[in-house]
């Protein structure tokens, strides 16, 4: 990105709730016991970003950019290979903590503060669980209040997400309730704990297009509601637009271009943004657009030549692209950052 203040006391009202520098993470391929790895996937490559509180950020691109694995870092699931995840320090105000090397204590109060809502609704939910077992165990894990306590929280939170009136939904289990049910009762399950930040992967994909458009109103509304600030993973230019401030689109691991959501998706930079967009269909039938100019598909990034990872599908590839590395995240202007020599 993007020049980031050096972590320590700034002031409160400019301080991102997150703020991520130069994150990677490379899996080992091959090799054996005694020699070790002889390859690695650059799945995330050096992407730093930030997110204000009570502000979204999309990050859209095709299958196997580095999304889903980026969305695992923020909250831990997997540890970083290198860089920094840095989130608001709530005890300190003023002060952020990196959350690549909490341990113990500060690691479970840091679960508390960060959720994630995962993509498919039939796989998230525990089916030997009840509605009101699987909401109540972030409550149960975290040690916060007592059963009664946790029932009245629970159904409250059951009322917040529409599943009214909750008494009819708490002791049901998740084989009795439909896709958009269930994905209500994820969402309820990472809101409970009243978190200030949520990982949201694809959280509408798995759904019927009839029901994506009230999921997502509801995310919005409850993230204005309970301050609550996202990081959206979506394939879909759309929902981006729909539910996100700020949109950054990522290829093989890297952040190409990022800004606020309707300058990007108007003004588009980048050639593979611009073949995105050029991708979305066009509600007319009298409509006829030109084809997108790149060729091919993404490929696995296996050790990739530290040129710009487009370099291979790029109708605009020059000399400079071969001969350089892959090029930084420059501001354009305007807040507006993309990684290409030539615009």
């Amino acid at each position: 990105m993007v020049a980031v203040q050096p972590v320590g006391t700034v002031p409160a009202t400019t301080l991102p709730l997150v703020r991520v520098e130069n994150l990677k993470k490379h899996f080992p391929l091959g090799g054996s016991l005694l020699k070790g790895p002889t390859s690695f996937i650059h799945a995330v490559d050096n992407i730093s970003f930030e997110i204000l509180p009570g502000r979204s950020l999309a990050l859209v691109g095709e299958s196997g950019s580095g999304k889903t694995t980026t969305g695992k870092l923020l909250v831990r699931l997997i540890p970083p290979t290198g860089g920094h995840i840095y989130m608001s320090d709530e005890q300190n105000p003023g002060r952020m903590v990196d959350l690549a090397r909490l341990r113990g204590r500060d690691l479970r109060e840091f679960r508390r503060r960060v959720q994630m809502i995962f993509q498919d609704p039939y796989e998230s939910l525990n089916p030997r669980l009840s509605i009101f077992d699987a909401v109540a165990e972030p409550l149960a894990v975290q040690g916060i209040g007592s059963l009664a306590e946790r029932e009245e929280r629970v159904a409250h939170m059951l009322e917040q997400v529409g599943l009214s009136p909750a008494t009819s939904f708490m002791f049901r289990f998740p084989h009795e309730l439909s896709g958009g049910q269930r994905q209500r009762v994820a969402i309820a399950r990472a809101l409970v704990v009243n978190p200030g930040f949520i990982v949201a992967d694809e959280p509408t994909s798995m759904l019927d297009v009839s029901i994506r458009t009230g999921i997502m109103k509801l995310m919005i509304q409850l993230a204005q509601k309970l301050e609550v600030s996202y990081l959206y993973i979506t394939h879909d230019l759309a929902v981006a637009r729909y539910t996100s401030d700020q949109i950054a689109v990522m290829y093989m691991g890297k952040i190409v271009e990022m800004g606020p959501t309707e300058e990007v998706l108007m003004n588009p930079l980048h050639p593979y943004t611009k073949a995105l967009i050029s991708a979305v269909p066009v509600p007319d039938p009298l409509y006829k657009r030109q084809p997108p100019a790149i060729e091919g598909s993404i490929s696995r990034p296996i050790d990739p030549v530290p040129r710009c990872r487009f370099y291979e599908r790029c109708p605009l590839a020059a000399k400079i692209c071969a001969e350089n590395d892959h090029p930084p995240l420059e501001d354009k202007g305007g807040g507006h950052y993309a990684a290409c020599y030539l615009v």
